[in-house]
């Protein structure tokens, strides 16, 4: 697997990133996951406009998804070939109505399944495309989703956004790559069930043995060095913060 962090800002686009969005691909298929706030644009600089294979959205807060209006646009009026095929997209219940909802004006209420496949996700294991993944409710305010992507046996994380949860342990089990959210401050905030902090993913990517981790979701009021730190202090392997435009191999 190859994965590209598109975006990587929490609750809104910092000077450096988009929100969060990141690129998946393996066997020539490439599965999104989220497409928050300015990420449309720079997911153009990796993959073209209508080359995406499927959409992951964790959950459908604005810094996770409100460009679906905007690449809605793209593909309900491309103008080189046509309307796109209804693309897959992967999320909570009543996606489609939170997007036809956000968008406000769209020529029909049935508009958005014209160029989506929506598909609801529950706690399960399925396959999209060449990818085994597995999704988990995790602890956030609305229903919200980690998700474990496996191919080739090899394994990537997501936590999404979640405070501590045993179901992300779980998730992020042996993980050979673990994107995990550090949006708050170690001795900062401390609101249960909303984010996690740098030291507490460091924490549970030690719980689960995952091999890497990789911390995402810092809004540009945290400072990320500070987390980056928090995480060191208790999480052995080796940790790094995403970057806009960074690529692993997994």
């Amino acid at each position: 697997m190859k994965l590209t962090v598109v975006g990587c800002s929490g609750s809104f686009p910092s000077a450096e990133s988009a929100c969060s969005s990141y690129l998946v691909e393996a066997d020539g298929f490439r599965l999104l996951l989220d497409l928050g706030n300015g990420a449309l644009g720079e997911l153009q600089r990796h993959c073209g406009l209508y080359d995406l294979d499927a959409i992951f959205l964790s959950h459908l807060h604005a810094d996770h998804c409100i460009d679906m209006l905007a690449y809605f646009v793209a593909r309900y009026y491309r103008h080189d070939g046509g309307r796109c095929e209804p693309l897959p997209v992967y999320g909570p219940e009543g996606t489609e109505h939170r997007l036809t909802t956000a968008y406000a004006d769209t020529p029909s209420a049935s508009s958005m399944s014209e160029v989506f496949d929506f598909h609801t996700v529950k706690p399960s294991t399925f396959d999209i495309g060449p990818f085994t993944v597995h999704t988990e409710r995790v602890a956030h305010p609305v229903e919200a989703y980690g998700i474990r992507v496996e191919h080739g046996g090899k394994v990537l994380t997501y936590s999404g956004d979640t405070g501590v949860t045993p179901v992300l342990d779980e998730l992020a089990r042996d993980a050979d790559l673990f994107l995990c959210e550090a949006a708050f401050t170690h001795g900062k905030e401390s609101i249960p069930d909303l984010h996690l902090n740098g030291r507490e993913a460091g924490e549970t990517a030690a719980r689960a043995g995952a091999r890497r981790l990789v911390l995402t979701h810092i809004p540009p009021w945290t400072d990320p060095q500070v987390n980056l730190t928090d995480a060191r202090e208790v999480y052995p392997g080796p940790v790094e913060l995403a970057t806009p435009r960074a690529t692993y191999d997994i």
